[in-house]
């Protein structure tokens, strides 16, 4: 048996685990756990923790010829993340820095949107997901353009909501968990627990705020092009034909 793949090949993939990995995982772990006096110490945790967001950006970079996002993301986190540690800062501008990261990030999205490339268009409505040329196509063919371009201002508000959502449970987690002085193992402790304590309270919520933006999206491609989801999300094409 012959698989036959669709003609029109998508670009090159991200694998979105080492992009986690790499962006916010292992920089997180090397700020929390190893960047204490008796190990790396403040200022080598630092260098150690941004190397692996900036690598993986330069790196992405030389392959695609783009910005990666979650890596520009990942090192101002480090920087600020770090910065505060190095400065022993309390723990209200930890908590400062922890809901304007994604707060900057929703305005971005807003500001974007004025620009030729929105970022919700970068995150959801990209060739790694959708068959672009045929949704595009499909809209020219229903005259349904304008409509399109109000369904991104939607999808927008609602990527947004996600990101506000998420400043303001960073913001309060960071308030309850942070009491010690800053500098102290207690301090330190306290970090590593609200960052492990991040994924459950702020970032399933704000994933799923996020997952509703996405699907609002594709069902309205649905209702504007006639087309399936199927014929829509360019994995579903490439699935082999026996």
């Amino acid at each position: 048996m012959t698989a036959q793949v669709s003609a029109t090949a998508a670009p090159k993939r991200e694998n979105l685990l080492i992009n986690i990995a790499c962006n916010i995982v292992v920089p997180t772990l090397v700020l929390t756990k190893l960047s204490g006096e008796t190990r790396l110490g403040p200022l080598w945790g630092l260098i150690v923790a941004l190397v692996f967001p900036l690598g993986y950006g330069v790196a992405d970079f030389v392959r695609r010829r783009k910005a990666n996002f979650i890596s520009i993301l990942g090192i101002a986190s480090v920087l600020l993340t770090g910065g505060l540690g190095l400065m022993q800062a309390g723990g209200f501008w930890f908590a400062v820095k922890d809901a304007a990261v994604p707060g900057l990030i929703g305005l971005s999205v807003l500001v974007s949107l004025k620009t030729k490339s929105p970022l919700v268009k970068e995150m959801f409505f990209n060739e790694q997901i959708v068959d672009v040329p045929r949704v595009e196509a499909a809209l020219a063919a229903q005259g349904r353009q304008g409509d399109f371009d109000q369904l991104m201002v939607r999808s927008s508000l609602w990527l947004v909501a996600s990101f506000l959502l998420s400043a303001g449970l960073n913001y309060a987690l960071a308030r309850y968990l942070l009491i010690s002085p800053p500098g102290t193992p207690e301090f330190n402790a306290e970090l590593g627990r609200m960052h492990v304590l991040s994924w459950p309270v702020i970032v399933l919520p704000s994933m799923a705020v996020m997952m509703l933006a996405f699907w609002k999206l594709i069902k309205g491609l649905t209702q504007l092009t006639g087309l399936t989801t199927d014929e829509i999300f360019r994995a579903a094409q490439e699935k082999p034909k026996v």
